[in-house]
């Protein structure tokens, strides 16, 4: 299992704006109309990388734990699914409702978003105030496969917590680690 660090941009880096194909509805999306109203939480993820299977459950209580809170959620695929097919969109649709996903999952077909956002692993995760300015980008916790520390969303809970509460996040960032992006060549 490859291990591929995020990238870590600096905090305060607008997001870049983005209109994707939703697997789950079947229609085009753009961040300005699923962006929260407190906030938005970006995540590259994909349906076969170890890393983001391990996390899916996590993901799927913080956006719910969150959305009553005005942060949405929003998962976005990136992967080169002709190498990959496994991450094909109809196989997105699948797992999304499989996991109950309560988050549009996105397809970046063109690999544009990814590069945008400087996107690296999966999971990569980037959560944005209000105003689509960067407050926390990295993992969601210490938690990987195989080293047994329980998956508890503790990085990403406390960087939405404090931005909620208007409180400074004096806590580590850390890179979030997981599967590269699968890259077309």
């Amino acid at each position: 299992m490859a291990r591929t660090l995020s990238n870590m941009i600096p905090l305060g880096t607008i997001a870049p704006d983005f209109k994707l194909f939703d697997t789950v509805s079947g229609k085009n999306r753009e961040l300005q109309k699923l962006k929260g109203i407190n906030g938005t939480v970006i995540l590259f993820i994909c349906n076969h990388c170890p890393f983001v299977i391990h996390v899916n459950n996590e993901l799927v209580r913080l956006a719910t734990d969150y959305k009553e809170k005005g942060i949405n959620f929003i998962a976005i695929s990136s992967n080169d699914v002709e190498n990959y097919p496994q991450d094909a969109p109809k196989l997105m649709t699948e797992l999304a409702k499989d996991q109950n996903y309560p988050f549009p999952y996105l397809y970046d077909e063109s690999q544009g978003v990814a590069k945008a956002y400087d996107a690296a692993c999966t999971p990569d995760c980037f959560a944005f105030d209000k105003d689509l300015k960067l407050v926390y980008r990295g993992q969601l916790d210490d938690s990987r496969p195989g080293n047994g520390l329980e998956v508890t969303g503790e990085d990403m809970r406390n960087a939405l917590d404090c931005y909620l509460g208007n409180i400074e996040n004096r806590r580590v960032q850390k890179p979030s680690i997981g599967c590269g992006i699968k890259w077309k060549i």
